[in-house]
């Protein structure tokens, strides 16, 4: 376990090979006497064909491709000659550069200020693991990867903190010199259930030329959430308030990437994880929980596998784990695990990917103070509502690599053609029949890596209940609220969040299918449990002792009673509503400054 090729080629069936020119050094590009120094795999293209050859620092700005497609490297790396042994006791900073440097040329920013960019993210987090790893049950090698300790208290902030200072970087070079209407300004734009929101503001909050735009369904995100994002009052954060949904909240963003009007005007930038900065940075987490493992007591069988299970919804979380799959770490398998919206697991079961509408009764359930999002289009209400969708964005970069691998031909440029065609005419029966079918070779390509569960509400409620009742963590630090931060009052286990939740309950049935001791399954915890009160709440509150004072975090307590700063935006306005509040606010933010 743990060798990797010093040449950054793929070739298992075809998956990120590139057209080889260049082996882990630098290619030519255009003019063969003009070499660059940016290998493949830091040279990006889109999923839908209409953009090849762009760099870093255009793709983290500009977020979504012109051609509406999703950037993704135009090759995966192979991790270096003996990785495993160099990275095995790296910090958590150190690491990520390791693995980052490998997708950013140095050309682009120089080692000392990725390093820099790297300690400035994660000192902000609030234990020095910054991803700590804790066991949840021994006798099952089931262990849990806690990606809360960062300041919103949910995963987002490991991609977050690091993207709001990524932009900070790129602007402040871009404009060294520039005065007034001379500067580049970036205009963030981001949709969010909840924790995208809140993570994203406080990764840019206060960042000189950055403004940041996020849009959230009035009513329908839980009151903590909602009172992360508007209780911020810097000047450069705007909240707006949807009166409708998070999908119109998302189709509001997606219309604004492609408005040629706004775009005239502004330079616009995106913190969904359709910014492929976000799946890079989740990378990290996959290399420094298994060496978290490989490093404990509990890995006893040098020659054992790992399985990761993830509780997504848009697919980008789960996503990272591949690309740390492909780079060579060694993972024996992804288990997707998807709660009653389940157009993941339904792919993974059929090959099927197929928009499944529930209205009326049928779409009720979840509760409202934790932001649940059924409406119109179908979206079933669950006790996981970040994962409430009927479409995951992030699909679309999985499917390129699956058409690439199973229907292209030819050269690599043909084959990249061919995939980039093939994403567009799946994405076009979706838009236009709801959804699209596979070839058996897609999805026997697929399930290579994935696997996939479905969890329903009761199963997730089950789940939280069992685990306080029988869990005793072994960790060296944990930040959940009852192993490190408050302990007191407390003899029982672990408290989840629902979404937490989720992912243990398809890790008890992946483990059915790979037992201990040959294999250890680590479960990402995405989000602390206060977030999910409520949720958490339905399936303690007759448990003996149990209290939610216990483990709020003191930057939750009284949050609900400051002032806050929020615009209503009517679902009526439109287009040219939202348009118009983004450029009167920018306007004004703009004078301000001068």
């Amino acid at each position: 376990m743990g060798q990797g090729s010093s040449c950054p080629f793929r070739d298992r069936g075809g998956i990120g090979i590139d057209d080889g020119k260049a082996c882990g050094g630098p290619r030519f590009r255009g003019n063969p006497r003009e070499m660059t120094t940016h290998t493949a795999s830091q040279t990006y293209l889109s999923t839908r064909g209409g953009s090849y050859g762009k760099h870093f620092e255009e793709v983290v700005l500009k977020g979504l491709a012109s051609d509406g497609g999703l950037f993704i490297p135009e090759e995966i790396p192979k991790l270096p000659l003996n990785w495993a042994t160099n990275w095995q006791h790296l910090s958590f900073a150190e690491l990520a550069y390791e693995v980052l440097s490998l997708y950013i040329s140095p050309t682009e920013i120089p080692s000392a200020d990725l390093k820099d960019i790297l300690r400035r993210s994660y000192s902000t987090f609030r234990t020095p693991d910054v991803t700590p790893l804790v066991t949840l049950s021994e006798q099952d090698n089931l262990h849990l990867l806690e990606l809360f300790c960062g300041p919103t208290f949910a995963f987002k902030d490991v991609a977050l903190q690091f993207l709001g200072n990524l932009f900070e970087y790129f602007l402040v070079r871009r404009n060294r010199g520039k005065t007034g209407s001379d500067r580049h300004h970036l205009t963030v734009i981001g949709a969010t259930s909840g924790d995208t929101g809140s993570a994203a503001i406080y990764g840019l909050r206060g960042k000189k030329d950055v403004s940041v735009f996020i849009l959230h369904p009035q009513g329908r995100v839980s009151p903590i959430q909602e009172a992360q994002m508007t209780t911020v009052l810097d000047p450069n954060v705007h909240n707006l308030a949807v009166n409708g949904t998070f999908d119109d909240c998302q189709d509001m963003v997606k219309a604004l990437f492609t408005d040629p009007d706004i775009n005239k005007t502004h330079k616009l930038g995106a913190v969904n994880s359709i910014n492929w900065a976000r799946i890079l940075a989740q990378i990290t987490y996959y290399f420094h929980s298994y060496f978290s493992l490989i490093n404990s007591p509990q890995w006893k069988i040098p020659a054992a596998k790992i399985r990761f299970v993830v509780p997504t919804g848009n697919f980008g979380d789960v996503l990272a784990g591949f690309y740390a799959k492909q780079m060579g770490l060694p993972i024996d398998k992804l288990v997707v695990a998807t709660n009653e919206n389940d157009i993941l697991d339904r792919f993974w079961k059929t090959g099927y990917y197929q928009k499944h509408a529930v209205h009326g009764k049928a779409a009720e359930g979840g509760i409202v103070e934790d932001g649940v999002k059924a409406h119109e289009k179908g979206v079933k209400e669950t006790l996981s509502p970040a994962m409430d969708i009927l479409v995951s964005s992030n699909f679309e970069r999985l499917l390129w690599y699956l058409a690439f691998q199973v229907h292209g031909t030819g050269s690599v440029p043909d084959r990249r053609k061919t995939a980039g065609e093939r994403v567009q005419m799946w994405l076009n029966d979706l838009k236009s029949d709801g959804g699209f079918g596979v070839a058996s070779g897609v999805l026997d390509a697929a399930k290579i890596d994935f696997e996939s569960e479905r969890v329903s509400d009761q199963q997730t409620v089950d789940t939280i209940r069992d685990f306080y009742h029988h869990a005793m963590p072994i960790a060296s630090s944990s930040s959940n609220g009852l192993q490190s931060e408050k302990s007191a009052g407390f003899a029982k286990g672990y408290v989840l969040d629902p979404h937490s939740a989720i992912g243990v309950a398809a890790s008890l049935r992946s483990i059915r299918r790979a037992p201990p001791p040959d294999t250890h399954h680590i479960s990402l915890a995405t989000a602390h449990p206060a977030k999910f009160a409520n949720a958490v709440d339905l399936a303690l509150r007759d448990e003996p002792g149990f209290g939610f004072d216990t483990i709020l975090p003191e930057p939750f307590v009284g949050i609900e009673k400051l002032e806050r700063k929020v615009r209503v935006v009517e679902m009526a306005w439109g287009l040219e509503g939202v348009r118009a509040i983004i450029r009167e606010e920018v306007t004004r933010e703009l004078e301000t400054r001068q």
